[in-house]
């Protein structure tokens, strides 16, 4: 595959790398700068969002030194707060079926806002070797062919990306540490679980309370208690479904999904 990409990209094309303040799209922006920086444009881009930790701002400055190339802030005109409980009140709801409002505003559309104002050739996620089938899934339900799977060509798997980036002195995002499975935005509306919720409610009780207050002001039950919704004041302090870890396919991007 990593022979496959290098022919698909002609010199002087454009690659938009899309860094999400999390170690595998630094790392994918590390890799496609070595594969491709001598022939080919690298733009790096990060959506902002303005609840997640403040923490983010530090990595993606090491990272910006790391790869010697300015890393671009993409918001969209339509909530130029970068705000998730911004999005939540206007659109009334916090969460839906496949992904949440927050994300289809302020990453996506700030990204299709972007790229219809931008010349670009292919454009790159942090989709790892493990996650090939959400690679799959999102060219398939896209339709989007303009997508290089830098870490999957390279056979780079999470843990491969968390090495690369200690490797290079750099401290991952103090959400890492704080156990969460991803530097998402602290209280990830697309989490169900009681175990992830828990752990907001011990680590940041007053992320809990105002995702607990909003989601009763809005009538959205973000948790999932044995097949059914409940309000988040609703739930069991000490509940715990399942371990931190399994959680992380709440993951925001360009590619939304639920747990």
């Amino acid at each position: 595959m990593l022979k496959k990409i290098n022919n698909k990209v002609r010199d002087g094309d454009t690659i938009a790398v899309w860094f999400s303040c999390g170690a595998a799209s630094a790392v994918a922006a590390k890799k496609t700068i070595e594969m491709f920086g001598d022939r080919c444009k690298i733009r790096i881009l990060n959506n902002p969002i303005k609840e997640e930790h403040h923490d983010n701002k530090r990595f993606l400055r090491d990272v910006e030194r790391w790869l010697e190339v300015e890393i671009e802030s993409v918001t969209t005109e339509n909530f130029p707060s970068a705000s998730i409980n911004d999005v939540f009140r206007e659109k009334k709801a916090m969460s839906f079926v496949h992904g949440a409002p927050c994300t289809l505003n302020l990453k996506k559309l700030a990204r299709t806002q972007w790229e219809m104002s931008n010349n670009f050739d292919w454009f790159v996620l942090g989709f790892t070797s493990e996650e090939h089938h959400r690679h799959t899934s999102f060219i398939e339900s896209s339709m989007r062919f303009d997508l290089l799977p830098v870490l999957i060509a390279n056979d780079l798997n999470k843990a491969d990306c968390f090495n690369i980036i200690l490797d290079a002195d750099i401290k991952l995002p103090e959400m890492y540490k704080l156990g969460y499975p991803n530097a998402n935005c602290i209280g990830c509306v697309k989490a169900s679980s009681p175990t992830y919720w828990n752990h907001v409610r011990r680590l940041h009780p007053e992320v809990f309370k105002d995702r607990a207050s909003l989601s009763r002001e809005l009538g959205c039950k973000l948790v999932k208690v044995k097949g059914v919704r409940i309000f988040l004041d609703e739930l069991d302090p000490n509940l715990t479904t399942r371990s931190m870890k399994n959680q992380a396919a709440i993951e925001c991007g360009i590619f939304c999904e639920k747990d």
